[in-house]
């Protein structure tokens, strides 16, 4: 009897895996969508294990909200949340009223849903176009997308893009990293593995290396190395 690969173990959902968000310092996300403008100010930047960004603690009114902090916002400055607010960085509205070529982050994937797109380090989408009703984005991955133009983004670029310029330099800063969020680290090469622990395991010098595409009744989590192909050879 075998046991199960690492993917098939990670899909199960226990607690080895699952990210400890208990321990983070709270939800980051838009307040319900306001009525009129609202004005914050910033009270805080914190560090959130949780997110590669640095994060701002914002006060509107007396009710505090945890935002994503755009680069050079600094304790003291001003957030304006509204449908009328001006385009500028740190501000938040919907992508219909921010000019095209604006740089902009923590996208909404639908009105109200509080920012899915766009909230690592160093990172920013640019609003392309306006047409046939919706708003077109190019995310980070160049990859250009439709938004439906009552969707929320912040202005500007996500603070820290430094992040990814520093080293880890040794394996324990990197371990430490991935273990506070429950990530898989180290990663171990399927060749390298035990044939009882993954399909490509094994150290028989006539098996040191298989046939990576996957057969094609294959569960989910056993689809590993290549998808099998309809067919094989020319036409």
């Amino acid at each position: 009897m075998g046991k199960n690969l690492t993917q098939q173990k990670r899909g199960k959902g226990s607690l080895t895996y699952s990210s400890p968000s208990f321990r983070f310092i709270g939800d980051v996300r838009y307040r319900a969508i306001p009525l009129s403008v609202e004005v914050g100010r910033v009270v805080d930047i914190l560090h959130s294990a949780g997110h590669t960004a640095p994060v701002a603690k914002v006060l509107f009114g007396l009710e505090e909200s945890l935002l994503i902090a755009p680069h050079g916002l600094k304790t003291g400055d001003v957030v304006e949340h509204g449908e009328s607010v001006a385009a500028r960085e740190g501000n938040i509205l919907a992508l219909k009223n921010i000019p095209e070529g604006t740089m902009v982050f923590n996208l909404e994937s639908q009105p109200g849903d509080g920012g899915k797109f766009v909230r690592s380090s160093g990172t920013f989408a640019k609003v392309t176009s306006k047409r046939g009703g919706m708003v077109q984005v190019m995310l980070p991955s160049s990859k250009i997308r439709d938004f439906n133009p009552d969707c929320r983004a912040s202005v500007g670029v996500v603070a820290g893009s430094g992040r990814t310029e520093k080293p880890f330099l040794k394996a324990g800063r990197k371990w430490h990293r991935m273990n506070v969020r429950n990530r898989l680290y180290p990663k171990v090469s399927a060749l390298a593995m035990n044939a009882v622990d993954h399909p490509f395991g094994g150290s028989r010098t006539s098996k040191k290396g298989k046939v990576t595409i996957a057969r094609r009744n294959a569960p989910p989590g056993a689809k590993v190395g290549l998808i099998r192909p309809r067919r094989t050879g020319r036409k």
